[in-house]
């Protein structure tokens, strides 16, 4: 179940989305290298002591992003219906 769109530095450990869109063009082009195109799923992973950076699952491996970058990265929160 989708539940709203939100940014992914907004998610919680262990909190699943899908990627949506992108909000910065140039930024967007390095993500998608790194696997985070938009229908992928993420959960996030980790996240740092001091609040930065973060560690998102997605394709397989764990990628590690700064705060500034995950809040470019549109996404649909994912509820489990059960």
């Amino acid at each position: 179940m989708i539940v709203k769109t939100d940014n992914l530095a907004s998610l919680v450990p262990g909190e699943v989305a899908i990627i949506e869109s992108f909000s910065d063009p140039e930024l967007s082009v390095k993500l998608l290298e790194m696997g985070c195109t938009p229908g992928e799923i993420v959960e996030l992973e980790k996240i740092a002591p001091l609040g930065d950076p973060i560690a998102v699952r997605i394709s397989g491996y764990v990628l590690s992003l700064r705060l500034s970058e995950a809040e470019t990265v549109k996404i649909l929160r994912v509820k489990n219906a059960i």
